[in-house]
């Protein structure tokens, strides 16, 4: 009795600990959807999918974590068997997903993705409109960062009039007026930064995914302990 209530506490643990990874995850990609949809000016639009693939693992994770607790508060073996195999299933995917980046992380689609910021953010400032004065801005304010690749890029700019003046976003303490003079300028371009950030968010990924798959094979062997103590405890009622 004493075993199985252990088992019980370990596996309600585990999905406490499973369901709140999941809350966290839909609640990081949130914010980086919005972030990626900043950053599509000068990166491109299809990064925010990385986001969305995000909330999608978290709902997910949520949702399973669930079935399980559920399952382990209940002692309901069906339950906690097909939280077993959603588990599996789900490190399967991982696996192959795992295989299929391995297969075409290739340098070529990574001087690929290079080129496409380089040329989407030297663009954006080259042909800087009005519409885009808004993105540009929370840009350059959050990256801590000016012009594409140096502040001087808005000195060359076809849509920025005042080459004498950069954006007043560009300024390390911004202050109406601050874009004149140089000394207050953020030094690095926008290009390094974006870089910068999403190769941060590239390693952050990995590590989460390996913690993940770390955590689901607990989850399997909890599961599973927890499933075959009930089961034997319903044949010793029957019995």
């Amino acid at each position: 009795m004493c075993k199985c209530c252990s088992i019980k506490c370990w596996s309600i643990f585990f999905n406490s600990l499973f369901l709140a990874s999941g809350v966290a995850l839909i609640t990081i990609g949130g914010l980086q959807y919005s972030t990626y949809l900043q950053i599509g000016i000068f990166a491109g639009g299809n990064l925010s999918k990385i986001a969305i693939v995000l909330l999608a693992v978290g709902i997910t994770i949520v949702l399973i974590s669930l079935l399980g607790l559920v399952g382990a508060i209940l002692n309901n073996s069906s339950m906690v068997g097909c939280f077993i195999c959603f588990l599996v299933v789900i490190i399967i995917l991982e696996v192959l997903t795992g295989v299929v980046f391995y297969i075409f992380r290739s340098r070529a689609a990574i001087l690929q993705m290079n080129s496409t910021i380089n040329t989407k953010s030297r663009e954006s400032i080259y042909n800087f409109s009005p519409e885009k004065r808004h993105d540009i801005n929370k840009i350059q304010e959050k990256f801590s960062c000016c012009g594409a690749d140096t502040y001087t890029d808005w000195s060359r700019s076809v849509g920025w009039e005042n080459h004498d003046a950069v954006p007043d976003s560009c300024c390390t303490v911004k202050s109406e007026g601050c874009g004149q003079e140089k000394s207050k300028l953020h030094p690095k371009g926008c290009i390094w930064a974006i870089k910068l950030f999403l190769l941060k968010n590239l390693v952050w990924v990995g590590t989460v995914c390996i913690v993940l798959g770390i955590t689901e094979v607990f989850g399997i062997l909890v599961g599973v302990c927890l499933c075959l103590h009930i089961k034997r405890k319903s044949y010793e009622e029957l019995s």
